[in-house]
């Protein structure tokens, strides 16, 4: 058995991989990611790139609404990965808004859908619980989305196909 911190060291590429092949799926399929359900997902409005060399690490953060991604691009084909991406969700009338990091693919800054006021007391428990099942929701879509991409990547698809797809991507 691997230890802990050779395995992280070992493995950690995968979320990088995991946000860039993402990033690529949602540009490149029409927001079509493979949910099991009719939700989409978008890039939102941050992406940081991160590439390490021999000279130390380079960052690259855009951000803003109406930014242009043509600077990541140019990272992208320098060799950086994307280490944070800014994400929407949306199902029918939900919609969730959160930042994913590709290192532990640990789920910050989320911003739940609408839900109903809290009015009494009584209704705080229920307003709790939806709280929860919400986050579970977005979640289980995350899972769902790195089991899907870690079957493509371990198939025989992902350097005949998959890999070349992200290389002519990145060279639009």
């Amino acid at each position: 058995m691997l230890d802990l911190a050779v395995a992280y060291n070992r493995y950690k590429f995968l979320g990088y991989e995991f946000l860039t092949w993402l990033w690529h799926r949602i540009d490149t399929q029409n927001h079509e990611t493979d949910s099991p359900d009719d939700g989409v997902f978008q890039m939102g409005n941050r992406i940081v790139l991160e590439n390490r060399s021999r000279e130390g690490l380079e960052t690259i953060t855009i951000k803003g609404d109406d930014a242009g991604f043509e600077e990541a691009f140019i990272a992208l084909r320098k060799g950086a990965g994307v280490s944070e991406a800014n994400l929407t969700y949306s199902q029918a009338n939900l919609k969730w808004r959160f930042t994913l990091k590709a290192e532990s693919l640990a789920i910050s800054n989320l911003s739940f859908p609408e839900t109903e006021l809290v009015e009494t007391k009584e209704d705080l428990e229920g307003a709790a619980l939806n709280r929860i099942y919400l986050c579970e929701q977005i979640i289980a879509k995350i899972e769902t989305l790195f089991q899907v991409f870690v079957k493509e990547r371990l198939s025989d698809a992902w350097e005949t196909k998959t890999r070349p797809q992200i290389s002519r991507w990145m060279d639009r």
